[in-house]
């Protein structure tokens, strides 16, 4: 098969070129030709098929049938006569209703438009897709807060407490790397209450509960001896003085020093039960579990009124509150359904334990009054007094002693709330939506996805200074602090964090601020 060579416009060689070509071609259909009369190859196939490199169609499924209404139908094969009476009130009921949709698209829209509910496309949403996100994405190492932010306050007080909160030292006796606390991701954190000792404790995934004592002396003593010692320069003879304990055979979720015995630790767990740890004993007793050795309820969180040591709360990660009096059995304790789904954390008002608030996975932020339990079966609750929805799972709602709530959410939100008056609150006040509004609202990335322990805002107790400030860990690898009032007064960092530190905790009484990561380290600024 020749090509013609009165082709216009083309060279020499790619007149070869498709010469070849065609060669080839015709080569290749004797071959298929005299395979097949060998009965060596496939019967011959239609043009469309014939080639080698065509691939075998699947075979086709199946699909029923469906009856769909045409869109738009004609006069004709509805039986209507063309330029008859009908034919004309269907044109005149077309162009009507055709008017009638323009009109309802020009509508302006009154009230408030919540974006969840108006998407229709775009860029830059952030992970739950339906809302721009305020707050950048991570970036490990840069600072949103720093010494110009400080330089540039106004307010001498909020200055002078921002250098003092910021000017906190990381722990010199070892790089955070070092200090290796809980085999596994630390998921809860505290401090001693001790004033004279940094005594740190942590919970992991696996139920491990490591003791770090960063007190035996103090900070630049334990530099200086280490420089005096340490010929060859490193920190190999100095390490950080470290106990670990399994006291629970699934995460620790929460812990909680008792109110009057200041050596007792209860740790809640998803091993479904309570524990009390004797620090002078050495030994952990069950204090509470289901009286059914094989339900499953993991416990997400727990507290001891200050008033009433007796009296031990709890929350399960299916939406359940708990009241246990330590004094009787387990069987007596009261169980009230309060969430369809998970409560990630609560919280106690310190000086009136009546009030509690809970945070769920289905948005809200919830205040219960418990002196008002009414119900029966599994309706029986206290009675709920407010409630505020955030746009997506709040993860955790504390009480501070003047009696704000601060929440964290999934909407990269820390929002705080304020009740000044609770104090003055009969059984069964209820708040309006307007009063359970948030007083401050803090724009923070939560994004802490798979690997990091839900980020949880946590007041300090009792502030010697009088001031309420609480600690929520950062996803740029720092430690954030903020007042009451959302103004942040530090960011602390230092060398050797090398990932996030996400469970973070003040002293109750002492500025010293710790903070654990999904490696099992700890951060402590002195």
């Amino acid at each position: 098969m020749a090509v013609k060579k009165e082709s216009a416009g083309l060279s020499e060689y790619e007149l070869a070129r498709q010469e070849k070509i065609a060669k080839n071609q015709a080569l290749l259909q004797q071959l298929q030709l005299d395979a097949q009369t060998a009965g060596l190859g496939p019967k011959a196939k239609s043009k469309s098929s014939s080639t080698a490199s065509q691939k075998r169609k699947r075979p086709a499924e199946r699909k029923v049938k469906e009856e769909v209404a045409p869109r738009r139908s004609s006069a004709r094969l509805q039986g209507i006569v063309a330029d008859s009476e009908v034919a004309h009130q269907k044109a005149e009921a077309e162009a009507e209703a055709f008017q009638e949709q323009q009109r309802v698209k020009r509508l302006r829209v009154s009230g408030d438009i919540d974006l969840g509910d108006a998407v229709v496309g775009g860029q830059g949403w952030n992970r739950a897709g339906n809302w721009p996100s305020i707050v950048g994405p991570a970036n490990p190492g840069e600072r949103t807060f720093d010494a110009q932010d400080i330089k540039e306050t106004n307010d001498k007080e909020l200055r002078e407490m921002r250098q003092r909160m910021s000017g906190l030292k990381l722990w010199e006796g070892a790089e955070p790397s070092r200090i290796k606390v809980t085999p596994e991701r630390i998921y809860s954190l505290g401090f001693h209450a001790d004033r004279d000792k940094a005594l740190v404790f942590a919970g992991d995934k696996l139920g491990n509960l490591g003791l770090f004592d960063a007190s035996q002396t103090a900070p630049e003593i334990v530099k200086k001896e280490r420089d005096d010692a340490d010929e060859d320069g490193d920190d190999d003879d100095f390490e950080p003085v470290i106990s670990t304990f399994k006291i629970h055979s699934r995460t620790i979720s929460a812990f909680q020093f008792a109110p009057n015995e200041p050596n007792s630790l209860y740790s809640a767990s998803y091993d479904s039960s309570i524990r009390k740890l004797d620090l002078n004993l050495g030994k952990a007793v069950e204090v509470y579990a289901p009286a059914d050795a094989s339900e499953d309820a993991p416990i997400s969180g727990i507290e001891i009124s200050r008033l009433d040591p007796n009296m031990l709360h709890f929350t399960t990660l299916d939406g359940s509150f708990g009241i246990h009096d330590l004094r009787t059995h387990t069987s007596q304790a009261e169980i009230f359904q309060l969430s369809e789904k998970k409560i990630g954390g609560f919280s106690l008002h310190p000086a009136h334990p009546h009030f509690v608030a809970t945070a769920s996975l289905d948005r809200h932020m919830r205040l219960w009054d418990l002196r008002k339990i009414a119900g029966k079966g599994a309706d029986r609750r206290p009675l709920q007094i407010g409630e505020h929805e955030s746009r997506l799972s709040v993860s955790h709602a504390a009480f501070n002693a003047a009696g704000q709530i601060a929440t964290a959410s999934y909407d990269d939100t820390v929002k705080i709330h304020s009740f000044p008056t609770c104090s003055s609150w009969s059984a069964g006040h209820e708040l309006t939506p307007e009063e359970m509004k948030p007083s401050a609202i803090i724009p923070h990335n939560n994004q802490t996805g798979r690997w990091v322990t839900i980020l949880r805002a946590q007041w300090q107790l009792q502030p010697a200074d009088g001031v309420q400030k609480f600690v929520i860990g950062n996803m740029n690898r720092f430690v954030d602090i903020y007042t009451a009032k959302g103004q942040q007064l530090a960011q602390l960092g230092g060398e050797g964090i090398t990932a996030v530190p996400a469970v973070a905790q003040f002293h109750p009484t002492q500025d010293w601020v710790a903070a654990g990561t999904a490696s099992g380290k700890l951060a402590l600024w002195m």
